[in-house]
């Protein structure tokens, strides 16, 4: 009976089990990567659709009979579930970002264990400026604070 070299086998099975995490791994950071934009345009439609709701009450609601304080609760209600969903899509967005930050991770001990260290370069927090996860976010939290401000300034004041 023939002896097989055992001294290469495992070698050769942890390095096409590290291929084929490495190949999970990457495809996982590109849904990562598309779900931002996902998340966004989610937002961009309910958002939208909301604030556009509550114009359409602060507009209507003379013609429809309704008493200004019921409108005005109906305004701010929308304001707030806006309010919800662009937190929701905020928080989307960053555990998206933390999950793409311990796959680069993963990524990187693999092909620093299979091709060597320093293959891969770290991600680092400070190129947070560099991620349009970031300007999403922000664009996501500016957007929500200029609504409850105009909101605020012009709309519920007329609605007296």
């Amino acid at each position: 009976m023939a002896e097989r070299d055992t001294g290469s086998e495992p070698s050769a099975v942890r390095r096409e089990f590290a291929l084929e995490r490495y190949r999970y791994i990457l495809q996982q950071i590109q849904v990562v990567n598309e779900n931002a934009h996902r998340f966004l345009a989610i937002y961009q439609t309910l958002a939208t659709s909301l604030t556009g709701a509550a114009l359409t009450l602060f507009v209507g609601f003379r013609k429809w009979g309704i008493s200004s304080a019921v409108a005005r609760d109906g305004v701010i209600g929308l304001l707030i579930l806006t309010t919800l969903v662009a937190g929701f899509t905020v928080t989307l967005i960053v555990a998206g970002a933390l999950s793409w930050l311990d796959y680069r991770n993963e990524e990187c001990d693999i092909t620093d264990e299979i091709v060597g260290p320093g293959f891969r370069q770290r991600p680092q927090l400070r190129n947070l400026l560099r991620w349009h996860e970031t300007y999403i976010s922000l664009f996501i939290l500016v957007s929500t604070a200029v609504m409850w401000t105009l909101a605020i300034a012009y709309v519920l004041p007329a609605m007296r």
